[in-house]
């Protein structure tokens, strides 16, 4: 067998780059089932069927069984399979005193986002925590950022979620690790691709002159996105609030649930999307918790500039399913000083109209791969650099996921609440997964900057209810008119860009 390895992403690779003791790099969620067939006489979880379930599957996903190795001198992290591979250490279980609590789920949940993953072995994990009231069960899922993002998440919860319930478990395929390069092999190789690779830029030389217009117009449009994108505050530092400051390592997580179906009435009644929506409800969260909870005033906030960076994927629809990031990031301002929800509304979708129009996703994808070429410790550098300047106050991300049930085997799933990691200096990060007619909001905090998380979760609920409010006041909208949408081409070196839900 020969030997194997890939190389990790310039993206992939910053997210490594940006982990420290403060800041975790690993993405989360905590999702609720019913106990369907895994439930036990002695009132416990049957995890080995569990494991058993998830290990039968894992073929599917191979990035599940590798580690990090490094290219010696150049340092490039790249993934080789991890012949030590065990279930049992990644899948996990402990118990709550019976009946558990929503709240003691939080704290756990907490606790486990507290940790980081071990870079020795493949970086994720999942603990099942049995315990919780009418026999439910919750498992807490961790995975590296280098490894997925939510948007590819999504499609891989396909691997272990079906449509309908199902008690029946193939037997796993034998796991044969392929040989890791060793030191050598691993230098001899990248070198001889780098060779490779430059000779390869030479000979397309001969084809630019014929395909001259369609690269100016290409290469302007790319290097027009990228100045709005820098233009929009990646190099200017944003102001601090009472949310923002010097983290540590322990972390608090919460959550509170809206109904799907109300977004989308507030969308309808005042305009915008679904993702402006949530950017406003957002906007008066922020406000309403500043103003009760952090002694602020209305003067404190008047001209306040409160930004946050919203993920938006760039997977093309053949990349769909496929492990390692494809996102880029939105800097978007929010309108925390303003007390009208409807006007708050209207401003976010002014801001996010701008963002489309002037392609800062793709400015920013563009950015990350320029740097695709860079050593290691320049990608480590500029990714710390980048985290230090504080070009904002929030993590903001919302994945769309199913309007209809699903299942392990047949445990029915209720609930999932998403988890970012913070930067540095982000006291709070927000994540929404909309799914069967609910949109979770997964809020995850500093422990010591966010002692109150669960006021913030009623900020959320309370700034949600005013825009609803100002919806019920508003007279019916009339319906837009047809309007020619800009003709885009999407190619393999400029994919289509998915936007956030509701867009």
């Amino acid at each position: 067998m020969s030997i194997h390895y890939e190389r990790l992403s310039a993206l992939d690779n910053s997210f490594l780059a940006l982990e420290s003791r403060s800041t975790h790099m690993h993405v989360g969620a905590v999702t609720v089932f019913d106990s369907g067939s895994f439930a036990q006489e002695d009132g416990g979880i049957d995890v080995d069927r569990l494991r058993a379930f998830i290990e039968s599957k894992l073929y599917m996903i191979p990035r599940y069984r590798q580690r990090l190795a490094r290219v010696p001198i150049e340092r490039h992290p790249v993934w080789v399979d991890d012949d030590y591979f065990t279930i049992e250490y990644h899948i996990r279980h402990i118990a709550l005193p019976r009946p558990g609590t929503e709240e003691q789920l939080k704290r756990i949940a907490g606790r486990l986002m507290s940790q980081q993953l071990d870079r020795s072995k493949p970086m994720w994990e999942m603990v099942v925590v049995e315990g919780l009231d009418h026999g439910r069960f919750a498992i807490v899922t961790k995975i590296h950022h280098c490894m997925i993002d939510g948007m590819s998440g999504v499609d891989l919860m396909a691997v272990l979620m079906s449509l309908v319930p199902s008690d029946e478990i193939l037997p796993a395929p034998l796991y044969e690790p392929r040989p890791a390069p060793n030191g050598t092999e691993l230098l001899v190789r990248e070198t001889t691709r780098r060779i490779s690779e430059t000779v390869g830029s030479i000979k397309n030389i001969q084809n630019v002159v014929g395909n001259a217009t369609g690269l100016v117009e290409s290469y302007g449009s790319r290097l027009q996105a990228v100045g709005a994108s820098l233009a929009s505050g990646w190099l200017i530092p944003t102001g601090k609030t009472a949310i923002n400051g010097d983290i540590g390592p322990g972390r608090r997580f919460d959550w509170v649930n809206i109904p799907l179906a109300d977004v989308k009435t507030v969308k309808n009644k005042l305009g915008g999307t679904v993702n402006d929506v949530f950017l406003a409800t957002v906007a008066g969260a922020v406000r309403l918790f500043l103003l009760r909870e952090r002694d602020a005033s209305e003067r404190d906030l008047e001209g306040a500039d409160f930004r946050v960076m919203a993920p938006v994927s760039v997977r093309s629809k053949d990349q769909r399913g496929t492990l390692g990031n494809q996102v880029a990031m939105w800097l978007a301002a929010l309108p925390i000083d303003d007390a009208d929800p409807a006007s708050r509304l209207r401003a976010v979708n002014a801001e996010t109209e701008k963002l489309k129009d002037t392609d800062q996703a793709l400015g920013a994808a563009t950015l990350v791969r320029v740097s695709a070429g860079a050593p290691a410790t320049l990608v480590a550098l500029g990714a710390r650099l980048a985290a230090n300047a504080r070009p904002f106050n929030m993590t903001v991300t919302n994945v769309p996921g199913p309007q209809f049930p699903l299942y392990l085997l047949d445990a029915r799933v209720e609930a999932t609440y998403a988890l970012v990691p913070l930067w540095e200096s982000h006291g709070i990060g927000l994540a929404m997964f909309s799914y069967d007619g609910t949109v979770s909001w997964g809020i995850n905090g500093d422990y010591g900057i966010m002692p109150d998380l669960d006021r913030f979760g009623v900020a959320i609920l309370d700034s949600f209810a005013e825009l609803v409010e100002a919806a019920e006041r508003a007279p019916e909208r009339k319906p837009p008119k047809n309007k020619a949408p800009k003709a885009k081409k999407p190619t393999k070196s400029t994919p289509k860009q998915r936007p956030p839900i509701g867009t």
